[in-house]
């Protein structure tokens, strides 16, 4: 199952303001991250899904991308926001 709808609002809600503010850079991280969270655990119930791993690894350099270009433009935002998802231990 993918991310439900509601919880796509409830991220946006969190991370970008309100939920119609689903350009946020905040809330598309946390979007992706969430969605990383939720194909780590099919992948550990399903090794040999290599399609999604496949997948998984966009995402990851996705979030990746998308964290670097936070980290240019808004640095306080960026440390708040690794802080709140749990990133970078």
């Amino acid at each position: 199952m993918s991310i439900t709808k509601e919880k796509k609002v409830e991220v946006f809600t969190e991370f970008g303001g309100k939920a119609t503010n689903t350009g946020s850079i905040e809330a598309q991280i946390a979007l992706v991250t969430e969605r990383i969270s939720h194909i780590s655990g099919h992948l550990q119930a399903n090794k040999k899904d290599f399609s999604t791993h496949r997948g998984l690894m966009q995402l990851v350099g996705q979030r990746k991308r998308l964290l670097t270009y936070l980290q240019k433009t808004n640095l306080s935002g960026y440390r708040s926001l690794i802080e709140k998802l749990g990133l970078r231990k």
